[in-house]
């Protein structure tokens, strides 16, 4: 069982930036294909960005140019930096994982285990 826990949310103007952390519990965390997804009010959860275990990377159109995911898999830690933020990018951010596959997928169905969400609001 892996426990994956978010960090970084909060209310930001348009144009700011937040970083996102995940912290997980796996002991071969490097192994495990991580990424970002996110649900807005009343609408599906959506991929955000991905990132392989060969660190290979993937992102919404939504977010290209703007966002970058990494890892830093000696402690465990997923990172979403998020930059010239947008009221549209407003949602919970979702961290999830899987060792099902190992490169970069942006099908929800791949990812097992899932964090409990952290808010991203962002003003206008």
């Amino acid at each position: 069982q892996v426990q994956l826990v978010e960090s970084g949310g909060g209310l930001v103007q348009a144009g700011g930036s937040l970083r996102l952390s995940c912290a997980a519990s796996a002991r071969t965390f490097g192994n495990y294909a991580m990424a970002w997804f996110r649900q807005a009010p009343g609408k599906e959860r959506d991929f955000v960005a991905g990132i392989g275990s060969g660190s290979s990377t993937a992102y919404a159109d939504s977010v290209k140019g703007r966002f970058t995911i990494s890892r830093d898999n000696a402690n465990n830690t997923l990172f979403l930096q998020m930059n010239n933020l947008k009221p549209e990018d407003t949602a919970v951010y979702y961290c999830a994982a899987t060792n099902i596959v190992y490169y970069v997928t942006r099908y929800s169905s791949a990812y097992v285990y899932w964090g409990q969400g952290t808010q991203v609001t962002v003003s206008s």
